[in-house]
């Protein structure tokens, strides 16, 4: 899948086939594409590990060179333990700090986070199962746009045409925003059970003292 297969996907499920009467031009569709994209990079991102090296008696890393990252997940130091150490740690910006006992010495961190999802010419970072639903997004994002830019504008589809257009791209809208809540839910169910939660866990029952 590339960026011209989901356009055709696209203009089939809007019906604008019609390439010498086009409703959309590629530049408004490819954005519409990128806006759905990137909403569920924000559900489902792209799984990613960096390896950053620490600095000796520092206990903040500069992840500045993570480029397009939407969230991290977990950090490992130090690394190739068995099992994995997984250290608590802040995020401010590019700026990490481990939290933890553990003071880096220099060697290597793992960084796991999220990123953005590409597609593009080239080709695509999607799952296949998961390229439905960008396009889902997508005619959701373009429908509405063109039904408020309709509204008392002349049309050839009679009064009613931008409300319809209006009401398809919001049910559209809805199932594009329930398949990324699903998809969300199940992603941190399968990371919780890869990685302990960083955040203490503080006990309801327990009096902690003073």
């Amino acid at each position: 899948m590339n960026l011209a297969n989901m356009k055709d996907i696209v203009r089939r499920d809007l019906h604008d086939e019609d390439d010498a009467n086009y409703r959309w031009t590629d530049t408004v569709l490819e954005r519409h594409i990128a806006h759905a994209l990137k909403e569920f990079s924000g559900h489902l991102p792209l799984e990613e590990k960096a390896v950053i090296a620490t600095v000796a008696g520092s206990r903040e890393l500069d992840i500045a060179a993570v480029t397009g990252r939407v969230m991290v997940e977990a950090v490992e130091y130090p690394v190739d333990k068995f099992p994995a150490i997984y250290q608590p740690f802040s995020l401010w910006g590019d700026a990490l700090t481990l939290l933890g006992d553990e003071i880096p010495d220099g060697s290597d961190a793992c960084i796991y986070y999220g990123k953005l999802h590409t597609l593009d010419a080239s080709g695509s970072t999607l799952s296949p199962q998961h390229e439905d639903i960008i396009a889902c997004g997508a005619c959701a994002f373009a429908a509405i746009e063109l039904a408020v830019y309709s509204v008392n504008r002349v049309n050839t589809g009679g009064a009613a045409a931008p409300g319809e257009l209006l009401e398809w791209g919001n049910q559209k809208l809805a199932l594009f925003r329930k398949d990324l809540k699903r998809l969300g839910s199940k992603n941190r169910v399968r990371i919780q059970t890869l990685y302990p939660p960083y955040n203490p866990i503080v006990s309801k029952t327990t009096d902690p003292g003073p």
